[in-house]
């Protein structure tokens, strides 16, 4: 049996929740055995962490939020430049064809499914998605100064977003949970989509929400402004972030392609319009 037919009989959000029960707590024997463990699978490297040592935090959670030290991700010096949203690999980047993002080589979904409305001013436009793994900082940033006008929580499934699921479940990002963010800019609309995954029962934002897992459709009003390198939301375990524009207002770096990992605040393009 594959490993996404296996998903497909996995009590997802029951196994999440549980597992979130353990990521949580703070008994001293539970939380050091979560995050010594995990360490040494995933090989975590703390170099970059406002805490280094693994005995520094209260709990699994804690440590899989992990803050970085404020030098350690510098925005582009150049106003224009669109920063990295997190650290991780590019599963994805280019353009939309009329509403199609590519999931995998020869495997697309559309923009309507992914965020559960029409939005007709990004067809055409770039767009850029990130897988963070298991090891990676998993804390997501703003790309661009805009203003937080709405978001959408989309109760979902929990697949594991990896690229062996990406390349055999369709529509994919289209089935799991996730929080669609819509902002304005001077530089056009952008959206920001944070999709939840397998063991990934919480998708946290800055500003208040629903809890998740979402138990129903939720859309909510907001007039938030945040410069770009904020922190706007975090995830628990590995997951992904999908970054949509306006066709004609923003150039993509031509050097950025599928597989190659990314760090939160290197550019990946300038505004051009």
């Amino acid at each position: 049996m594959s490993f996404a037919a296996l998903q497909r009989l996995l009590p997802q959000h029951g196994l999440s929740r549980l597992a979130g029960r353990f990521a949580r707590s703070q008994t001293p024997w539970i939380r050091r055995t979560f995050i010594h463990t995990f360490s040494s699978a995933y090989n975590v490297d703390l170099s970059d962490s406002l805490r280094s040592s693994p005995d520094d935090y209260e709990s699994f959670n804690d440590f899989f939020t992990r803050e970085l030290r404020a030098d350690t991700r510098p925005m582009p010096n150049d106003p224009l430049c669109v920063a990295c949203p997190a650290d991780g690999s590019i599963s994805q980047v280019g353009r939309l064809t009329h509403d199609k993002l590519m999931q995998a080589k020869g495997t697309n979904y559309s923009l309507r499914s992914l965020t559960g409305a029409d939005l007709p001013q990004f067809h055409e436009g770039a767009f850029i998605t990130i897988y963070l793994a298991p090891n990676d900082y998993h804390r997501v940033h703003l790309p661009v100064t805009a203003r937080l006008v709405r978001t959408t929580a989309i109760p979902g499934e929990l697949f594991s977003v990896n690229a062996k699921t990406e390349a055999t479940i369709s529509d994919l990002f289209c089935r799991n949970e996730r929080l669609v963010c819509h902002f304005e800019s001077s530089h056009g609309d952008m959206l920001v989509i944070l999709v939840g995954a397998l063991v990934v029962a919480s998708i946290e934002t800055v500003w208040p929400g629903p809890e998740s897992p979402y138990r129903s459709l939720t859309q909510n009003t907001h007039g938030l402004r945040l410069e770009r390198g904020c922190e706007i939301g975090r995830f628990l375990l590995g997951s992904t972030v999908i970054v949509c524009f306006e066709p004609g207002r923003m150039e993509l770096d031509g050097t950025l392609h599928a597989g190659i990992k990314v760090r939160m605040g290197q550019s990946i393009g300038r505004l051009i319009g």
